[in-house]
């Protein structure tokens, strides 16, 4: 039997680096923090890295974002319950790496596998995802299930459950967080048109296109995660 460690999440180091910032600059509930860029120059970490864990303490309860003005050390964030290592969950940005590398070969394999009622079944999602774009949580079920389709057309159910049990890590409390930072319907569209390149290239029967189309929207998708959370200058 394998013992496959599991060490603290990349994020879980940078929110304790920040945690060490607060307690040693003894900064009081309502202060706020160094900039965005300041914070990830201070520790030496890129910024994703750095947007990961300040929505790791925001759902601990221990800093306040406030969107286009900055991060505030929360009331009672001293007492806040602090994640411990069994409980961390993936952090949305490492999830959504591993769906890139992982679904564009499914993509690609599923592309070779075309057949008329696969397509129709991803134009069914497609068109249901067109009319959620103002419906968070449908939108999410409905962006699982096209995901989730094009690995059961590759015949492997080995596959198609993994990517329904990695998707279904999107519901965890920081990624429900970072969707509430980051998702709407703008970005819905972006999504769903990204969505139909994938279609298409596999409807083609072009399995090179199809990982690329794949690639194209997971790396589309992480960039939208990591967005600025604060809207600030520079």
């Amino acid at each position: 039997m394998f013992n496959v460690s599991r060490p603290h999440r990349q994020y879980r180091l940078v929110a304790d680096q920040i945690l060490g910032l607060i307690a040693s600059r003894n900064l009081q509930p309502g202060d706020r923090l160094p900039s965005e860029r300041d914070l990830a120059e201070q520790m030496s970490v890129s910024r994703p890295s750095l947007r990961e864990a300040l929505i790791a303490l925001e759902v601990e309860g221990r800093v306040e974002i406030r969107m286009g003005s900055g991060v505030y050390v929360a009331a009672g964030g001293a007492e806040a319950a602090r994640l411990e290592p069994g409980d961390e969950v993936d952090g949305p940005v490492e999830l959504l790496q591993a769906r890139c590398l992982l679904e564009s070969a499914i993509a690609e394999e599923a592309a070779r596998h075309v057949t008329p009622e696969f397509i129709a079944r991803l134009d069914a999602c497609l068109l249901r995802m067109s009319d959620a774009v103002h419906d968070r949580a449908l939108a999410i079920q409905l962006d699982g299930s096209f995901h989730v389709e094009i690995a059961q057309a590759t015949g492997n159910s080995v596959l198609a459950s993994f990517v329904a049990t990695t998707f279904e890590r999107r519901l965890t409390p920081i990624f429900a967080r970072f969707s509430t930072h980051f998702e709407g319907p703008r970005t819905w569209r972006l999504a769903i048109a990204e969505h139909g390149a994938i279609r298409d290239a596999i409807a083609e029967a072009d399995p090179a296109g199809a990982h690329e189309a794949m690639r194209h929207h997971l790396t589309q998708s992480q960039r939208r995660f990591t967005e600025s959370l604060l809207a600030e200058p520079g």
